[in-house]
């Protein structure tokens, strides 16, 4: 372990000892953080898994209604009805403090609407149209919620990681190293409080010495 280069006094010990208390308090407030952001990221990390397969069964829906309306209507029929929607999603990209980490969370109004708020005729459009527009609608919805949480997931893990880094610096480099240099300082202020022992015993014995002449 490295042992800091400094002036073995009393008051850099001090001053020392202050220091590996605080860092000690700060590596536990770290750990404590560490462990609070895991937990959240495991919550949310199932909500993922939820939102991740109910997109995937949406888009296996979408396909299948498409794939049938294109079957049955013609693909005309199909891309007349997509082309005449010309309005796009809205949504709007705010952040939220999660435990310290910035995060992403998307306000948005719902793509799905009812088959009268379409923007094609509904007399120009089959039942099997209406059903395949309203499973994308339904698609696009929760595509936007996994963004959202696979972002917010995407943010924790890299502050898991930059925490873990800060507290194994702590516990594995840092305080021990400290503590080795005031272990050192301490070694040398006993060394230098025998020494002067020693000094004043001679001192006593010559003075005694000359005393006695």
């Amino acid at each position: 372990m490295t042992v800091v280069k400094v002036q073995p006094t009393r008051m850099e010990l001090i001053k020392l000892k202050k220091k590996i208390k605080m860092a000690k308090r700060g590596h536990e407030l770290l750990k404590m953080k560490r462990d609070s952001l895991i937990t959240e990221f495991r919550s949310l990390l199932e909500e993922a898994k939820s939102v991740i397969t109910g997109m995937a069964e949406k888009l296996e829906r979408a396909q299948q209604k498409l794939a049938l309306a294109m079957a049955v209507d013609g693909v005309v029929a199909v891309k007349s009805a997509a082309l005449s929607c010309k309005t796009e999603p809205k949504f709007v990209m705010t952040r939220k403090n999660l435990m310290g980490v910035v995060v992403p969370v998307i306000k948005r109004e719902k793509v799905r609407k009812k088959v009268i708020e379409r923007e094609y005729g509904i007399l120009g459009t089959t039942a099997r149209i209406d059903e395949a527009v309203e499973a994308y609608e339904e698609l696009v919805d929760a595509i936007l919620e996994v963004a959202e949480v696979e972002t917010t997931l995407r943010r924790l893990i890299e502050e898991i990681d930059r925490t873990r880094r800060r507290v194994n610096a702590l516990e594995y480099r840092v305080i021990p190293s400290m503590e080795e240099t005031a272990k050192f300082i301490s070694f040398k202020l006993e060394e230098m409080d025998r020494e002067n022992i020693i000094r004043l015993k001679k001192l006593k014995t010559k003075k005694a010495k000359a005393t006695a002449i």
